[in-house]
């Protein structure tokens, strides 16, 4: 088995890999960048998404940023063992430390150091700017690179490039095991290529091998039998198999964030397109196969509700649903750019004509959509990019906003099915990306950012998840590097 000697040992280049290693060798660490991918595949799911930032400038974290995360930071949190949260990290008791709940003391540090992190991509030569986005209702402001991920992946992995007398780039390497002393303390880790295993010899790793949404295993350990129905969003989730996660937990850390539960969008199952998502939904009804409405179709604006839609699409049979418009849909401007699939929508002059085409109960589907039409309230003051209050009351479930009969041709089908961006179980960090053990104590130069490090539940909140690996990877690097030139871990 090939041994080599390292400050830094980071597993995965996504956002958060390449964030942790060029920070940390900029700092004069000597670092091991291992990607499971190929080259030309580099950078897991940060390569394939447009990679929104929850910001209202350069500078500051959106309006709403601190309390969605809030909102969304836990179940039925015990508020007897969360007011301790007031008080400084040193003072709360030890089940505080390791509790699988998102704190506000990781809250802080991620909003504050949004900022800086996006300035200092901005030297990476990642330029950033309001973009437009393929969601026609929205709640709250957003920002990306230009390029997207991919510009963030390619910048940073060309600068590590840079940096090769202190980053080794192993591609086609995947982590396997950590390596710890008696004490817990980490000493490296094994990992596999196409040769063999290799030990890799450092005080610090830094997991970010993303989530395990391309492990049909865990996915279905975690997430229950309808994980078959789901897939990855993107090719980069494939490779995104729990082992950072794995690792992590047999090594002792605490579980963070929702295992159960995943980031969901709602995208044609025909397309091969990175992100194929179907947003006309909002506009018209969703019906399973057996020809029923089974969700409200627009409870609010659509960036803030489609993963809770895209789950219950989830529990339908198979695991898929179509979304149906009529000729209305022309009254919503730009609205072909909710559509991201490559394969065309199915197109009918009458509705019979279109669920005939379609794989699904049509005479039900028919009595579905007559009943929706005759509890339509009077489409005066219909408005296509604000909630209008258009609502379906009577009808279970209810639709609460843009509600009109579906009665113009053409008519407008498209199968959706939900895909995972992202797991959100993982594990458990303080506010320097250290991982912690069950009793809140930090695993000895162990770190974890990125999707591995656990942060969500229930709902996504949106435009994050690439914020959150640039922050907290480069906290990780920074603090790894000092470790490293202290000569301690």
């Amino acid at each position: 088995m090939q041994q080599k000697r390292f400050d830094l040992i980071v597993a995965g280049s996504g956002a958060a890999g390449l964030s942790a290693a060029v920070t940390a060798a900029e700092a004069g660490a000597r670092v091991a960048l291992l990607e499971r991918a190929p080259k030309d595949e580099r950078g897991g799911n940060t390569r394939y998404t447009e990679s929104f930032w929850r910001m209202k400038s350069k500078d500051e974290v959106a309006d709403d940023f601190s309390q969605r995360l809030a909102e969304n930071a836990g179940g039925w949190l015990d508020p007897e063992v969360t007011k301790d949260w007031t008080r400084d990290r040193d003072d709360w008791p030890t089940i505080l430390k390791a509790h699988p709940a998102l704190g506000p003391d990781l809250i802080q540090t991620w909003g504050e150091y949004a900022g800086p992190t996006l300035r200092w991509l901005e030297s990476q030569g990642v330029k950033f700017d309001f973009l437009p986005n393929y969601f026609i209702t929205v709640s709250t402001t957003r920002m990306s690179p230009v390029g997207g991920g991919r510009a963030i992946v390619e910048a940073l992995a060309t600068r590590a490039e840079e940096l090769k007398d202190r980053i080794s780039y192993m591609y086609e390497t995947a982590a396997e095991l950590l390596i710890q002393d008696e004490k817990g303390h980490i000493q490296g880790l094994i990992a596999k290529n196409s040769s063999g295993k290799i030990s890799l010899e450092a005080p610090s790793v830094i997991l970010a091998t993303g989530g395990f949404q391309g492990n049909a295993e865990m996915m279905a350990r975690y997430c229950g039998p309808a994980a078959q129905w789901t897939r990855p969003i993107a090719r980069g989730g494939y490779y995104n198999r729990g082992e950072g996660v794995a690792m992590g937990l047999q090594a002792g850390a605490a579980p963070a964030g929702d295992f159960g539960s995943f980031h969901a969008q709602p995208v044609d199952p025909r397309s091969g397109e990175a992100e194929p998502v179907v947003l006309t939904y909002s506009y018209g009804v969703l019906l399973n196969r057996e020809g029923k409405r089974f969700t409200n179709e627009a409870p609010a604006t659509v960036d803030a509700t489609y993963e809770a839609t895209s789950r219950d699409i989830l529990q339908q049979s198979q695991g898929v649903a179509w979304a149906i418009v009529d000729g209305q849909i022309d009254d919503v401007p730009n609205w072909r750019k909710a559509v991201r699939s490559d394969q065309p929508e199915i197109v009918a002059d009458t509705l019979d004509e279109l669920l005939a085409q379609i794989d699904i109960d049509a005479m039900e589907a028919k009595r579905t959509i007559s009943a929706f039409n005759n509890a339509c309230p009077d489409p005066t003051g219909f408005d296509p990019i604000r909630i209008d209050n258009l609502a379906i009351t009577e009808l279970s479930p209810p639709k609460t906003h843009w509600s009109r009969q579906i009665k113009k041709p053409p008519f407008r089908a498209w199968p959706v099915v939900c895909a995972t961006c992202f797991t959100f179980g993982g594990l458990k960090i303080d506010s320097s990306a250290r991982v912690v053990d069950h009793n809140g104590s930090p695993i000895p130069g162990l770190y974890a950012a990125g999707e591995t490090a656990g942060m969500y539940y229930r709902t996504y909140t949106g435009s994050t998840s690439v914020m959150r690996g640039c922050v907290f990877g480069r906290i990780a690097g920074a603090h790894a590097a000092r470790s490293a030139n202290q000569g301690v871990a």
